[in-house]
């Protein structure tokens, strides 16, 4: 299959103010479309369900840039993908590489040990819902910033064990990396002032190790030995960022839909839906991550319809368009309806790179839900007629703030 010209790919908006829109579009044109990244990278976009679960599965599909991408060698300066596309943690290994890595962390984020973090993420839940209650008759507040940021920043920092002092640089860090539309000025600067943050609080667990995940990262495992400090770092950043910015967005995303549907509300409080039913209509309706780049062809990859993936070519799968594919729900696939009886998504992957922090950001999202409409039960949207902005970054999903008021003056209609 020819290579198609740079000047038919259409260009990914690196802002994503309409992603649904702009995926819809894209799975109509065929199983994969080549799309023009920043830097002018140009990937195949799979944005439909069955197409990225059966690539999330096939070993003919690497995350590794290093063995896998002979195009990253013309990835420009500054290219604002870099900290996440070129990142050398497990989650890009390949192979049996990757699984070994994996195992090494794994073990934070098992069910067992996620459960016995309850108690913590429900007093924190608790602390900041009753912040929000203090509000005058009124008076607004972000909810991204007021409980589902420093929720998760929270939970995620106590499990590396990351100071107080340390938290908002990294999470601010973290931030920063996900603007795509960043200039390849402010993406170099955004990079190290990340990489400055990682490597402080590296050398701080260093002098003060304790019984956390980073101490888990710095000791030896089995026969070989430690990780590298750059592995040791990207993995921190990967493992940070993934456990708190999922959870930042989902959450968010679902009170959204939530309060711009009262009604599910009261389906809930009477029994008819739980909270599980939400949370896993939010993961289709709204993942909270879109694109996490890249992954590359090993080998060709022949989709059909004429699409034929060559070895070494760059794939960006578009995960939180999955849930919404006409193929999988044809019925109202735009719409939130947590009474709905199939909810499948890939909002946290599927295969070998299935999220770990799955379990984590379901059981951080169930507590807020209920800590939040339990001790607020009239909390509404501030402009329920205006669509919140979203965040300003083709890789994560949701709104980029959230405007509510805790005690409306006048009771809400509806």
């Amino acid at each position: 299959m020819d290579a198609v010209p740079l000047s038919r790919c259409p260009v990914l908006d690196p802002t994503a103010t309409a992603p649904h829109e702009e995926a819809a579009g894209l799975r109509a044109r065929g199983p994969a479309v080549r799309v023009e990244l920043p830097g002018g990278v140009i990937a195949w976009s799979v944005t439909r369900y069955d197409v990225i679960r059966a690539l999330t599965a096939d070993p003919r599909v690497s995350r590794d840039p290093y063995r896998h991408w002979p195009g990253r060698a013309h990835v420009p300066e500054g290219w604002a993908l870099r900290t996440v596309a070129l990142q050398r943690s497990f989650v890009n290994a390949y192979g049996s590489q990757h699984h070994e890595r994996r195992r090494r962390v794994s073990v934070s984020f098992s069910p067992r040990r996620v459960e016995a973090m309850r108690p913590r993420v429900q007093a924190t839940s608790e602390a900041l819902v009753d912040g929000m209650a203090r509000l005058a008759p009124g008076e607004r507040t972000d909810l991204r910033q007021a409980l589902s940021r420093p929720l998760t920043v929270t939970v995620i920092c106590d499990l590396f064990g990351v100071p107080e002092a340390m938290r908002e640089r990294i999470a601010g860090g973290v931030d920063a990396i996900l603007d795509t539309a960043a200039s390849p000025e402010r993406a170099r600067a955004n990079h190290a002032e990340l990489q400055a943050g990682l490597i402080e609080l590296l050398r701080h667990k260093r002098r003060h190790p304790g019984p956390d995940l980073v101490g888990d990262l710095l000791a030896p495992h089995g026969d070989a030995g430690p990780l590298p400090e750059q592995e040791v770092i990207d993995t921190l950043f990967l493992m940070l960022g993934a456990g708190f910015e999922t959870a930042v967005n989902l959450i968010t995303s679902a009170v959204h839909a939530l309060l711009a549907h009262p009604r599910h509300v009261d389906l809930v409080r009477g029994g008819v839906i739980g909270w599980n039913d939400v949370i896993e209509e939010t993961l289709r309706h709204e993942g909270p991550v879109m694109h996490l780049p890249l992954r590359y062809a090993v080998e060709d990859i022949d989709l059909g319809e004429g699409v034929l993936i060559r070895g070494g070519d760059p794939i960006l799968l578009a995960f939180a368009a999955a849930g919404r594919d006409p193929a999988v729900h044809p019925t109202a696939p735009d719409e939130f309806d947590p009474t709905r009886a199939d909810k499948r998504h890939l909002a946290f992957g599927h295969g070998t790179h299935f999220c770990l922090g799955a379990h984590l950001a379901r059981l951080e999202t169930d507590i807020a839900l209920r800590t939040l409409f339990g001790r607020l039960p009239a909390v509404a949207l501030a402009d329920p007629g205006r669509p919140p902005a979203r965040v300003a970054s083709f890789m994560v999903n949701g709104p980029d703030e959230l405007i509510v008021v805790p005690h409306p003056v006048t009771d809400r209609a509806g």
